[in-house]
């Protein structure tokens, strides 16, 4: 079609309805078609069907019962299976959740354990579902999709990476040195930095305060003195209350102490039954982990700019040492949101606005990052890895038109499922995080959807908000080696903390658990009609096309699903067309979880053996979108749908047939 009549919108609407797009030819809707499913059998009806690097939970129990449930009591199976964990998880152990014990190996059983109640149900079905979709492939062959265990996950990618060290680019808070030599993650030496382009430390030499009296003229204070007073003392106290909590708090943000609350934090605590609430020893232990923050962190941490692709790699002491900094608020420079505000561009660190205005979902955050902190501050079961926190830019060139109208890649290897989580199924692969540009979203807020999940499931992920600006349109981060410490179940209003978990994955010669997590941010659409413009298109293509660039060889395939399709409006059927072209460019594999959605299921797999059969390229799926975009412009109110616009333009019509 010549690029006059696919720059015609109204041309184009004539044009390209689906009744005449085969002159007259009869045409079936592609959803229509009888459908196909390349789901195997779960992996949780046979524990010798379970890949050796899935991570097993460690708990038999629901968080805060009185009363321990036998050991083989499966997890409730009763959330909804968008965010409940998968069945294949073992029982949780019966240890209250913030007991001082924490869940040990033997506390696992086979996953071919018989299981009982809905638990047994919800495995039955999925064996059903499993034999069901081998009968349809076998029967028609209509699936080009493949198993989920088909997909490449990073412990199969073997890739080598060398000695840790230092690149211009790459900054490392240990000794490498030392790490090398086989010593553990000990602290780098170096020297404070008070720049702009540095995480401004409440330990710096230079991080000052002014303190008043009622008979004293102000004065200029070292502000890590008074941190340090405040925090040292209730380190040393066998019991803290919230009081205790918020005093040390305002003595160092005086300025805040009328407009910050606390009423979550005190109600959380008065909620949680007493056999089981040791928050008072717990805020003790977090406040002197709080305090070794000048011996953990010896060298600035510069700041992952707009711009500027580069890594930071700390150790999992050091993330938990800033984790209890950002509990207890201390960070300098971060408590203004204004546009003047040095940090504006910056998401927020300091817990202030978790501990304020109650409700339902403040609780059962406080539960998952609680949990954490009980874990990383017990000697026994702290954790002694690496993380690496990496921000990629997308150069120029790759995000022209011309680049995605030129690529001749065919259609990914794809796995379709409505059942499990990318948490829990996803592991090994790259997890997409629907991410807002200012990372983490509003996980310190009351914001609960998929990326706010992911990171109070993974707490150490909160850590990048100190030190990641904004994501641009070509800009994502990619983080390797955070562990996974809770379980969930629910969404949104329906989320609760489900109990611990017990990290199971290998690590690699860098000391990180293999487990990378990818943010791309979405548009945002306030009017759902806004995505049909190619503009917003490619910025899309682009951002995914940036998240999943190969940048080596031998990289893990991606599980995602529907990636800006809640609360930003985003299309599903457009989104999941979008990734696969980004995927096909990145030469990757694509596992995608529909989350309940069985028609966008059985639509993104009959779409993708279409593609594969009729051996479409990116550059084809390219020029569909464009008259796609000017059809969806074209009509005044009605509304074509993407699979069944791409099945009408990409079946051969029955003359040919």
């Amino acid at each position: 079609m010549d690029d006059n009549r696919r720059n015609n919108s109204s041309q184009m609407a004539e044009l390209l309805q689906p009744e005449i797009l085969h002159k007259g030819n009869e045409c079936t809707s592609l959803v229509a078609c009888s459908p196909s499913s390349s789901e195997p059998p779960s992996s949780s009806a046979s524990s010798s069907s379970k890949p050796p690097y899935s991570s097993e939970p460690s708990s038999s129990r629901p968080p805060y019962s009185s009363e321990p449930h036998s050991s083989s009591e499966p997890h409730s199976s009763s959330a909804p299976s968008s965010s409940k964990p998968h069945s294949s998880s073992e029982p949780y152990s019966s240890k209250p959740p913030y007991s001082s014990e924490t869940p040990s190996s033997s506390a696992h059983h086979s996953s071919s354990s018989a299981p009982s109640g809905n638990g047994e149900r919800d495995v039955r079905s999925r064996r059903v579902e499993g034999d069901e979709a081998g009968r349809t492939q076998r029967e028609d062959g209509a699936s080009s999709c493949c198993p989920l265990n088909d997909l490449k996950r990073l412990p199969q990618c073997d890739k080598r990476l060398g000695p840790l060290k230092f690149s211009p680019t790459h900054t490392i808070l240990i000794d490498v040195a030392a790490f090398n030599n086989g010593k553990g993650p000990l602290p780098q030496r170096g020297r404070d930095m008070w720049h702009s382009n540095f995480v401004k430390s409440p330990c710096s030499p230079s991080s000052f305060m002014i303190k008043t009296g009622l008979m004293k003229s102000p004065t200029q204070t070292w502000r890590w003195d008074v941190i340090s007073k405040q925090l040292s003392a209730l380190a040393k106290k066998t019991a803290a209350s919230v009081d205790d909590v918020k005093d040390a708090i305002i003595k160092y943000n005086p300025k805040y102490k009328s407009q910050w609350s606390f009423d979550a934090l005190s109600s959380f605590v008065k909620v949680i039954p007493k056999e089981e609430n040791n928050f008072s020893k717990l805020f003790s232990k977090i406040a002197a982990l709080a305090l070794k923050l000048p011996e953990l962190l010896q060298k600035g941490i510069p700041l992952l700019r707009t711009g500027h692709p580069a890594s930071i790699t700390l150790s999992q002491a050091q993330i938990s040492c800033l984790l209890a900094n950002a509990f207890f608020c201390t960070f300098p420079h971060r408590n203004a949101t204004h546009h003047s505000a040095e940090y504006h561009n910056y998401p927020s660190i300091n817990f202030t606005s978790l501990f304020g205005q109650w409700s339902q979902r403040k609780k059962e955050k406080l539960r998952a990052i609680m949990y954490y902190f009980q874990v990383v501050t017990d000697e026994n079961t702290k954790p002694k890895g690496l993380v690496t926190f990496e921000r990629r830019c997308l150069q120029e060139r790759d995000q022209t038109a011309s680049e995605w109208r030129n690529c001749q890649e065919k259609p990914p290897k794809l796995h379709v499922t409505t059942r499990g989580t990318i948490e829990t199924e996803g592991t090994g692969l790259l997890q997409v995080d629907f991410a807002c540009s200012s990372i983490g979203g509003g996980v310190l807020g009351s914001g609960l959807v998929q990326e706010e999940i992911l990171f109070l499931m993974n707490p150490e992920l909160i850590v990048s908000r100190l030190f990641t600006e904004k994501l641009a349109d070509n800009e994502c981060l990619i983080v390797t080696g955070c562990q996974q410490f809770s379980l969930y179940s629910g969404y949104g209003e329906t989320f609760e903390w489900a109990g611990p978990y017990e990290d199971r994955l290998d690590r690699d010669e860098w000391a990180r658990l293999k487990r990378q997590i990818l943010a791309i941010d979405a548009v945002n659409y306030k009017h759902r009609r806004e995505q049909y413009n190619m503009h917003r298109v490619m910025r899309e293509l682009n951002k995914a096309y940036c998240g999943f660039k190969d940048h080596g060889h031998n990289e893990p395939d991606i599980a995602t699903g529907k990636w800006g399709c809640g609360a930003f409006n985003g299309d599903p059927q457009l989104k999941a067309v979008i990734q696969l072209m980004a995927a096909a460019r990145a030469k990757r594999g694509l596992a995608f979880f529909t989350f309940d959605d069985d028609k966008l299921k059985q639509g993104l797999q009959q779409t993708h053996h279409l593609l594969v059969t009729q051996g479409t390229t990116v550059a084809k799926l390219f020029g569909l979108l464009e008259d796609y975009c000017a059809v969806q412009q074209a009509s005044s109110g009605s509304h074509v749908e993407l699979f069944e616009f791409i099945g009408n333009a990409v079946r051969p019509s029955r003359s040919q047939l």
